[in-house]
């Protein structure tokens, strides 16, 4: 049994790809081949994912958002394809705790078409610029969001990766509005002084459902050691991230392999002092292609190759299961609403 806490489905959905059929059916893109199909997943095991609504903030490389109502529609239409599949038998959204329960064995109703029972997915909102005010809240709540994280770049909430800053006053409000309907905070994209900030401001749960450690790829995108200790000290979970720039340091110039996986892990179960507090988030696809991750993995149906590479690097029978899966499980069994 594998958890994936990090895949940007209806953000590629919505972009052309078939995220319904196999990696190697969608359309392929030479700076971004596709690794991520709902059959991959089935294929390599995957019960439980987090599933992302992400909305683009503008650029010169991308052409996303300009506006609150911009993210907002962005935001909106992706739930809204979460909501159809789930309609249509491919997911069944997670909105309690006692959901997660559909990730282990069950028979489950089959997707239309399908082999497979509708794969359990937590919406996670990665940036929170299409919650329109901290008043919006319930509203997500109400559609099925389970997971914010309030930055990607700077947001209208908190400073974000390669955006340094604090929250602003109507982030700090958005905290609140998060804690009273007991959101997840994933503080994956905060900028430091922000993370800090949220962490004096909430006493509710925080993960990083998608980095890696500071002290091996040392950018601001990564956590340093002392924001890992503190998501440790609070119970939570960190979701390593599979995009080789992310697992190897600059300097190298090669693929990233399994073993920079494992050397995230191990850096983060050294200051944890065990390995209940690491876990998988891949963000493949995740506007990464195939040459982008480590590489034995082709699609998700390879993620089975970890929980090998993590027993040949000596960890334990019962670490492995933790990691590959059993540390969300828990996670999410304990702090979901």
């Amino acid at each position: 049994m594998i958890i994936d806490a990090h895949l940007d489905l209806a953000y590629n959905a919505l972009r052309g790809r078939d995220v319904l059929r196999p990696a190697g059916d969608q359309k392929p893109d030479p700076d971004d081949i596709p690794t991520v199909g709902l059959p991959d997943l089935y294929a390599g095991g995957v019960k439980l994912i987090c599933a992302t609504i992400y909305a683009e903030p503008d650029s010169p490389k991308f052409k996303g958002y300009r506006t609150t109502e911009e993210a907002h529609a962005a935001g909106m239409a992706q739930m809204q394809w979460y909501l159809d599949r789930e309609k249509d038998g491919y997911f069944k959204i997670v909105r309690s705790r006692s959901d997660v329960g559909w990730a282990l064995p069950t028979t489950a109703t089959k997707a239309v078409g399908s082999a497979h029972p509708a794969l359990p997915a937590i919406i996670l909102l990665e940036g929170a610029d299409p919650i329109r005010t901290p008043a919006e809240v319930p509203f997500w709540f109400d559609q099925g969001v389970r997971l914010v994280g309030l930055a990607w770049k700077q947001t209208r909430y908190a400073g974000g990766t390669g955006a340094p800053g604090p929250m602003t006053p109507e982030g700090k409000a958005l905290v609140k509005a998060l804690d009273a309907v007991g959101m997840i905070h994933d503080a994956s994209h905060l900028a430091e002084e922000s993370f800090w900030q949220l962490c004096e401001l909430s006493a509710g749960p925080i993960i990083a459902s998608h980095s890696n450690c500071r002290s091996i790829v040392p950018t601001d995108r990564q956590l340093s050691d002392a924001m890992i200790r503190v998501i440790v000290q609070r119970g939570g979970v960190i979701g390593i991230n599979f995009f080789d720039r992310f697992l190897i340091p600059p300097v190298e110039k090669r693929r990233a392999t399994l073993d920079d996986v494992i050397a995230h892990m191990q850096h983060i179960c050294d200051l944890a002092g065990n390995a209940n507090h690491v876990a998988i988030g891949t963000d493949m696809d995740g506007g990464l292609g195939r040459d982008q991750i480590p590489q034995e993995i082709i699609t998700s149906a390879d993620l089975p190759k970890l929980a090998d590479a993590l027993s040949r690097a000596k960890f334990s029978d019962a670490d492995v299961t933790n990691i590959m899966s059993g540390n969300w499980l828990r996670y999410f069994s304990a702090n979901l609403a």
